[in-house]
C-alpha cells in the first residue's frame, strides 16, 4: 500500500488542477501538464525496470543452462 501511495497521489494532481473557467495568460506551465509530465517519467522508468527485470531472468536463465 505504501508503494502505491506516490502513484495515487500522482493521478488525483490533474483533477485537482482543473480548470477554473477564467480566462489569463499562460507564463508558466499549469499543474496538469506537470502532472502529466511526471506521470510519463514514472511510466518510463516503470517500463525501463520490467524491461531490465526480464532481460535479468533470460541471462540468469542461459548461464544456469
Amino acid at each position: 500500500m505504501f508503494r502505491a501511495l506516490p502513484l495515487l497521489l500522482l493521478t488525483t494532481a490533474p483533477a485537482l488542477a482543473a480548470h477554473s473557467g477564467e480566462i489569463s495568460r499562460r507564463t508558466m506551465p499549469e499543474l496538469s501538464d506537470l502532472a502529466l509530465a511526471a506521470m510519463a517519467a514514472a511510466g518510463l522508468w516503470l517500463a525501463q525496470r520490467a524491461m531490465r527485470r526480464r532481460a535479468r531472468a533470460r541471462r540468469e536463465a542461459s548461464a544456469q543452462d
